[in-house]
């Protein structure tokens, strides 16, 4: 009724068949009898819920002993309820205490996706941790708030370990935001984590602009049609992946007019964001006529294959490795910043975002980068090659020859003829970073 995946990265993965629908659950690295048992009580409680009995009391046993994490996961599927839906005491109708009124919030927001329910779940036990369960909510100062922030640098996370900066940062946005709905309950007058940072930042050391020779080998090592495709989108569409890229059509493609219609999970609850258009470049095209060539009959999705698939960004690295480069950090978020990168060389920054789906603050902090073909063309050396050739040539790598010493006057000649030019794309180029 339910089947056991191991993984080489040591992870376990649980599948079963719940109401017709294929349901996972994953319980991350745990050994062979640990996903065992999971697996045996899982079963029981897939039985109950067909069944309509009550579970066994060494099954009960086993749930409510869980971590909020597993618990998360199988209230997530419909197999035990959600634990933050099962409210604590109140006062007045009114939750008073810390723990009680997160997990009233928390339970009401059925508006959020599952992403923004974890990170909910993560703040609160965050706070949890550091605070007594039963503090009152209207006991907790800014001095309190200060505290914690400092103690989520020491020892912050679940094992005990110290937290990064930007993690703390959207733990401290999180409890921002339980705290001004608190005062919108009216059981507060004032939010002590108001002044809390909660900005997350980027972080540079994550940058890598993915050149061209490394795309090209990159799609010479990919093992199969659908991965040179998926490749493509992300480094060539500047598509989000795997939110985006897992659910392009067929019928999203519209060939003649050298366009797409991406529809993005991550903006669709900002109206007028639900999807947007993106050009079928000509770098692209390739790969999507290779696919829609070898697609099955009827075939729906572009990426059949590669959505039954999980740990994708795993499997990237090893391509990446294979193709004999250095692994970079945030492996498809780069392809898709290059891409932007890219792109902004040669139009405006609000018709690029229009095609990438963010915002100009957005883009600016978390995807354009500086690139070699800046420096060279900033000392005159690439901008004339840089010009004349497609977006996707541009970045790390130089395309200028060297010009012998008898040639300066030609050189010379040439620099003269650009220099409004350069003016020009200096100063849009500016403006645009």
């Amino acid at each position: 009724m339910a089947s056991l995946s191991r993984h080489s990265n040591g992870h376990k993965t649980i599948q079963f068949t719940l109401q017709g629908k294929r349901e996972t659950v994953r319980l991350g690295k745990c050994n062979v009898k640990q996903a065992e048992k999971a697996r045996t009580h899982i079963e029981f409680l897939v039985a109950a819920v067909i069944t309509q009995h009550p579970i066994d009391s060494e099954t009960a046993k086993w749930v409510s002993a869980l971590e909020s994490g597993l618990a998360e996961k199988l209230a997530r599927v419909g197999l035990i309820p959600n634990r933050l839906e099962q409210s604590e005491p109140v006062e007045d109708g009114k939750p008073r205490t810390l723990k009680a009124f997160l997990g009233h919030y928390i339970g009401t927001r059925t508006d959020v996706k599952d992403r923004t329910l974890s990170f909910f779940n993560r703040a609160r036990a965050s706070l949890l941790a550091f605070f007594p369960d039963d503090k009152p909510l209207d006991e907790i100062t800014a001095g309190d708030a200060r505290e914690w922030r400092l103690w989520l640098f020491r020892c912050g996370s679940y094992k005990g370990k110290p937290l990064a900066q930007n993690t703390v940062n959207d733990r401290c946005k999180k409890a921002k935001q339980f705290f001004n709905a608190a005062i919108e309950y009216e059981l507060l007058g004032k939010n002590p984590f108001a002044k809390l940072p909660g900005s997350v930042r980027s972080n540079r050391a994550k940058f890598h602009f993915v050149t061209l020779e490394e795309t090209v080998r990159l799609l010479d090592t990919a093992p199969d049609m659908e991965w040179r495709l998926l490749l493509a989108l992300c480094r060539y569409g500047g598509l989000r992946s795997p939110s985006e890229t897992m659910i392009l059509r067929w019928q999203n493609i519209d060939w003649q007019r050298s366009r797409m219609i991406v529809f993005s999970p991550k903006t669709e609850r900002h109206e007028g964001r639900e999807c947007r258009t993106v050009p079928i470049f000509p770098e692209l095209r390739p790969f999507l006529e290779e696919a829609w060539e070898s697609a099955e009959p009827g075939a729906e999705y572009l990426l059949e294959e590669l959505r039954t698939h999980a740990n994708l960004g795993t499997r990237l690295v090893k391509i990446i490795q294979r193709a004999g480069l250095k692994r970079w950090p945030r492996v498809f978020h780069n392809l898709r910043a290059s891409r932007q990168t890219e792109l902004e060389n040669t139009f405006p920054t609000h018709v690029v975002c229009d095609w990438l789906g963010n915002n100009e603050s957005t883009a600016r902090e978390h995807y354009l980068r500086v690139t070699e073909d800046h420096f060279h063309a900033a000392t005159g050396g690439a901008l004339q090659n840089s010009l004349q050739q497609p977006a996707a040539l541009s970045g790390n790598q130089s395309q200028v020859e060297p010009v012998p010493n008898g040639d300066a006057p030609v050189l010379l000649e040439r620099a003269n003829k650009c220099d409004s030019l350069q003016l020009n794309q200096y100063t849009r180029q500016e403006s645009n970073l």
